[in-house]
């Protein structure tokens, strides 16, 4: 099944999408990446959705790629007498740790980790920044507040604190059951929530080894701070952009998006842009000239897919969401300002080998006109690569471990396939015929483009593939296998 674009669709399940039939025709719509959000539902409802996802990916022969989602910390007020408060512009907030329920004059805030990064000026967002206070004074278990934009704060509403790093593990007690939970069920990345600086990532590495990819939310201004550090550490990164308009002016959100889309690009990391994409449809059959505008704002900026939330999640129209992404994608891709944009952001190569190698490929690919630049790859290193370059035909990735095909198929341009393990060049030829064949990549008499790590790895009497440096470029005239002697 090949989708014909280049930018993937990454779409959240739900109860809208909690259906054998909904879930295949997401798949069948476009969605390339299932999203699993554990801030929702329980492990069973999860692992029947992993379930799904095996079997449909059983039934089409096409890796599908599942994201767990981990909740993260999340802060949040306690409780009142009266279930919510209304405040006005001026009134005074007291936020402390005493365990009792809140009134016109104070609240719980127990989270103690809060009270000892704040200082005099700060700024405490509540309900994703409905109702801002003012720190006037504060101490370690308590905080003294003004009320500068009024509104209702109600029970366990949530807490942003833009103006400053918390000393909080990024991962509470039940991220790491779930953690455990969807490294058994066999997802394919984590995302993790509330990254503030590069050894969160290492502290989540520990327990994930290589079970997973590493997907790190950025949704802090602090993560903006150690950009490339956070990115050259993680294996994918998702702009969180819902958490970040509410941490910092909205007015900044698209250039740090842009900037975001540019280091990941520079590093080779697979980046996403989620957050109310198609926000109208949850309610509405189509969405609205604005939010099509910013789907094609990441797609010309060269994001490797864009993500719908509650659209494909809790929405009425989950199914036309992702058709409509599709058809916007599709749209923008035929425009020949997206190749203008795509390679006025050309990244310069490293002084190695293996970029040399890929960057040439891309330029043969346009040389010769070939119908596809393949890679063969055991890790994915050589197919990212292909995919930084953001070249002018798609990337055919081969591979003999599943693993890295459901993997790569959230990187741009990749269509990943497993296939079996070769034992030599003369094979690596006759596989890529008969698979770019197959997959409609090409007909016999087309060129291919291959690129790939040599030599082949021994493993007892027998060659295996297994990629190393990328370090080999050959160019390939297909040949039907019905007609080799």
């Amino acid at each position: 099944m090949r989708r014909n674009r280049n930018t993937k669709i990454i779409a959240t399940l739900g109860p809208a999408s909690s259906t054998d039939e909904i879930i295949e025709q997401l798949y069948l719509n476009g969605v390339d990446i299932f999203r699993l959000n554990f801030s929702h539902g329980v492990h069973g409802d999860h692992a029947d959705r992993v379930k799904s996802l095996r079997a449909l990916e059983e039934k089409h022969g096409r890796p599908v790629t599942i994201m767990l989602d981990l909740q993260g910390p999340k802060l949040r007020v306690g409780r009142f007498v009266n279930d919510f408060e209304d405040l006005i512009v001026g009134q005074k907030l007291r936020l402390d740790l005493e365990d009792k329920l809140g009134d016109k004059t104070r609240v719980q805030l127990p989270h103690p980790e809060i009270f000892a990064a704040l200082k005099k000026g700060d700024d405490l967002l509540v309900d994703d920044g409905k109702v801002r206070l003012r720190v006037e004074d504060c101490g370690p278990t308590f905080a003294d507040t003004t009320v500068i934009v009024p509104g209702r704060i109600s029970n366990n509403k949530g807490v942003n604190v833009p103006g400053a790093a918390l000393d909080i593990s990024i991962l509470t007690e039940k991220d790491r059951r779930d953690l455990v939970f969807g490294l058994d069920l066999g997802v394919d990345f984590v995302a993790l929530s509330f990254v503030q600086r590069p050894s969160d990532i290492l502290e989540a590495r520990e327990l994930i080894q290589d079970r997973a990819k590493i997907m790190s939310k950025l949704e802090k201004p602090q993560a903006i701070e150690h950009l490339d550090e956070i990115v050259e550490l993680s294996d994918a990164i998702l702009v969180a952009r819902g958490d970040l308009g509410v941490e910092m002016p909205p007015e900044d959100v698209p250039s740090i998006q842009k900037q975001i889309i540019r280091v990941c690009r520079q590093y080779g990391r697979p980046v996403a842009v989620a957050t109310q994409m198609l926000d109208s449809m949850v309610t509405n059959p189509t969405p609205t000239r604005a939010e099509a505008s910013d789907v094609a704002t990441a797609v010309y900026d060269g994001a490797d897919a864009v993500m719908l939330s509650a659209e494909s999640a809790s929405g009425a129209y989950p199914v036309e969401s992702v058709a409509m992404m599709d058809r916007i994608i599709r749209r923008v891709e035929k425009d020949p300002y997206y190749r203008v944009m795509l390679n006025a952001h050309h990244n310069e190569p490293e002084a190695t080998a293996s970029d040399a190698i890929t960057m040439a490929a891309n330029q043969v690919s346009r040389t010769i006109k070939a119908k596809a630049i393949v890679t063969y790859t055991a890790r994915g290193s050589t197919t990212l690569r292909a995919a930084r370059e953001r070249p002018e035909v798609p990337i055919l990735a081969l591979t003999s471990n599943m693993t890295t095909a459901r993997q790569l198929t959230l990187s741009w341009g990749v269509h990943a396939v497993k296939c079996q393990e070769v034992t030599d060049f003369f094979h690596v030829s006759a596989l890529t015929s008969r698979v770019a064949i197959a997959e409609g990549f090409a007909q016999e008499g087309d060129q291919v483009v291959i690129t790939a790590g040599i030599p082949f790895k021994v493993s007892g009497q027998t060659q295996i593939f297994v990629a190393g440096a990328t370090n080999l470029l050959r160019i390939l005239e297909v040949m039907n296998p019905d007609h080799e002697e």
